[in-house]
C-alpha cells in the first residue's frame, strides 16, 4: 500500500523526471524503469536531480498537466450529473500517475524529435572539426575499462604531447561535441570512450571521430539487457575495429625533440589494441590487431609484476628497451592497459624516462579501486563504479592477494545482466568462495540471493551479512571492523534498478 500511494505524492513528478534524466531522456529505458520501481519516494539515493533547462520543462509540463487533470476531476465531483460524477472522479484520480507518464513519455518524444535538426548541425560541424585536426585520435570501446583505459592512456601520452580527452563519461555524440568544441586545435593526441548502448552507435561515433588507433578493452555481459544476446554486444563493440580496418594506416606524432608536428613519412604501425585476457574479444583479432595482456603487448614483455595496495610494479621490456614501471593502480589488472600506454607512448616517440614519469602519475580513478584509510585504521576500497563481471573477477583476485588482513567484500550485485543475472551471481558467489574471502555483505534485491546460492555451491567457510540497504551496510561497518581490515565496495546500485 505504501508503494501505491508514493504514486500520489508530490514528489512523484520530480521523481519521473530525475529517471528521464538518469536514462538520458531515452524512452525506451525510462519507461523499462518505471514498470521496474515499487517506490516512488525514494530514487533520488545514488544522485540528485539535475536542473537543466529540459529537466525544469519536464517538471513544469509534468505539474501542469497533474494540476489540470486534478481540476478537471474536481470539476466532474462539483458540476458532473450525479449518477456518474463519483465514479469519473475516482476514475481520473486513480489512473492519474499512469496517465502522466504517458503523458511526459510522449512529450520527451516531441522533443527528441524536435532536437533532432539541431543535434544533427552542431554534430556536422563537429565532425568538420575533427576531421581537420590534426592530432592523432584514439578512441576505446568495451564493455568495461574504457574510463580507466582513456585516464592512463591521458596520463601516460600526457607527459611528453599535449593530449585532450572529454571530461567524466561524455560518450554520447552530443557529449562529445560538447567536448571538441572546446578544442584549440593545437593538440597532439585527442582519446574518445565510444558509448554503447544499442547496435550501430559505436558506429556512429567512428563516423564523427574518424579515429586512428583503437583500443577494445573486452566484451562481456555487461548491458545485456539492452542487448540481448553477447553477440549482439560484440558485434556492437567491434564496430570500431571495422571503421579502422576500413582506414588505411595512420601517421605517428614526430619523434624529434621538442618537436610536436606530423610526420608523414612513418604510420603507427597499429589499427586496434585488444584485450587478449577476455576470450569473447580475443577470438576476433585481425591483421595490424595487437593483443594487450599482462604478459605484454606487441614487443614488449612484462616481467616481475607485483601489486599490493600501495600500487604496481612491473619491468617492460623490448629488444632495445626497458621501462621500470611504478604505478598507484591497484591489481594486475591494470598491467595490460599500462603496456598499450607505454606501447603507445614509444611509437609516439616519447623517450624511456618520459614513458616512466608518465607511469607514476597515473593513480586510481575515482570510485575505480580507489583506496582510502578511515581514522579507524580500515583500507576502503571504493569500487562503486566497477559494475561488469570482468570488473568484478579482478578485484576479487586483488581482494585474494592481500595475506595477514581480515577481508569484506560488500556488494549488490550488477545490474543489466539479462537473461544471465542468474549465472553471473552465482559465479561471484563462486569465485568469493574460491578466493577465501573472511565476511561478505549482501544488499537485498532482485539479484543478491543468486550470489548466496553461489556461495553454497563453493563451500564458502566465512560469513554472510544481510542488509536492507546499502546505507545501512556502511554506517554499520564501524562497529564490525577492526584496524587492518579491508573492506572492498563492489559496484553501486544505480537508482533505476530494484
Amino acid at each position: 500500500m505504501k508503494d501505491l500511494l508514493s504514486r500520489y505524492h508530490p514528489r512523484y513528478v520530480r521523481s519521473l523526471v530525475y529517471m528521464m534524466q538518469a536514462s538520458e531522456y531515452r524512452v525506451r529505458d525510462f519507461l523499462r524503469w518505471f514498470w521496474r520501481v515499487r517506490d516512488f519516494l525514494h530514487v533520488e539515493q545514488r544522485k540528485e536531480l539535475f536542473m537543466t533547462s529540459k529537466s525544469l520543462l519536464c517538471l513544469a509540463v509534468g505539474y501542469g498537466f497533474l494540476f489540470i487533470l486534478y481540476a478537471l476531476a474536481i470539476a466532474v465531483l462539483v458540476w458532473g450529473i450525479a449518477w456518474w460524477q463519483y465514479p469519473v472522479f475516482l476514475l481520473i484520480i486513480l489512473t492519474s500517475p499512469f496517465i502522466l507518464v504517458c503523458v511526459v513519455s510522449v512529450f520527451l518524444i516531441i522533443v527528441n524529435f524536435l532536437q533532432q535538426p539541431i543535434e544533427y548541425v552542431i554534430i556536422r560541424q563537429v565532425g568538420q572539426k575533427l576531421a581537420g585536426h590534426r592530432g592523432l585520435k584514439i578512441a576505446i570501446a568495451g564493455s568495461f575499462g574504457k574510463t580507466s583505459m582513456r585516464e592512463i592512456l591521458k596520463a601516460v601520452l600526457g607527459i611528453g604531447r599535449k593530449v585532450a580527452a572529454p571530461p567524466e563519461s561524455y560518450n554520447t555524440p552530443l557529449g562529445i561535441s560538447r567536448f571538441v568544441r572546446t578544442l584549440k586545435g593545437d593538440e597532439d593526441v585527442l582519446i574518445f570512450e565510444l558509448g554503447e548502448y544499442y547496435p550501430g552507435d559505436v558506429r556512429r561515433l567512428c563516423r564523427l571521430i574518424r579515429p586512428d588507433i583503437g583500443v577494445i578493452t573486452g566484451v562481456n555481459e555487461a548491458h545485456l539487457e539492452r542487448f540481448k544476446d553477447i553477440e549482439r554486444t560484440r558485434k556492437t563493440i567491434f564496430e570500431l575495429a571495422d571503421f579502422l580496418h576500413e582506414k588505411p594506416l595512420s601517421p605517428c606524432i614526430a619523434s624529434e625533440k621538442g618537436g610536436n608536428g606530423m610526420n608523414t613519412g612513418a604510420t603507427f604501425g597499429v589499427k586496434v589494441y585488444i584485450n587478449g585476457e577476455n576470450a569473447t574479444a580475443r577470438k576476433y583479432t585481425r591483421a595490424r590487431d595487437v593483443l594487450y595482456s599482462r604478459a605484454g603487448t606487441g614487443d614488449w614483455r612484462v616481467e616481475d609484476a607485483k601489486t599490493d595496495l600501495n600500487g604496481s610494479s612491473f619491468i617492460l621490456r623490448s629488444d632495445s628497451r626497458t621501462i621500470r614501471a611504478h604505478s598507484a593502480l591497484l591489481g594486475l589488472h591494470h598491467v595490460g592497459p599500462l603496456a598499450v600506454a607505454a606501447d603507445v607512448a614509444s611509437r609516439l616517440g616519447l623517450p624511456t624516462g618520459q614513458i616512466e614519469d608518465g607511469i607514476v602519475k597515473t593513480k586510481p580513478f575515482d570510485h575505480r579501486l580507489e583506496p582510502k584509510t578511515n581514522a579507524q585504521g580500515v583500507t576502503i576500497l571504493d569500487d562503486s563504479y566497477n559494475g561488469n563481471p570482468d570488473g568484478v573477477r579482478a578485484v576479487i583476485e586483488f581482494l585474494s592477494s592481500l595475506k595477514g588482513a581480515r577481508r569484506w567484500y560488500v556488494t549488490p550485485g550488477l545490474v543489466e545482466m539479462g537473461k544471465k543475472k542468474e549465472e553471473v551471481h552465482k559465479e561471484i558467489g563462486r569465485e568469493l568462495s574460491r578466493a577465501g574471502i573472511e565476511k561478505v555483505i549482501l544488499i537485498r534485491n532482485s539479484v543478491t540471493p543468486f550470489i548466496e546460492r553461489g556461495l553454497q555451491e563453493g563451500k564458502y567457510c566465512g560469513e554472510v551479512m544481510w542488509f536492507s540497504k546499502a546505507l545501512g551496510a556502511f554506517a554499520a561497518l564501524p562497529n564490525f571492523t577492526v584496524k587492518g581490515d579491508v573492506v572492498l565496495l563492489q559496484n553501486d546500485w544505480p537508482d533505476q534498478y530494484a
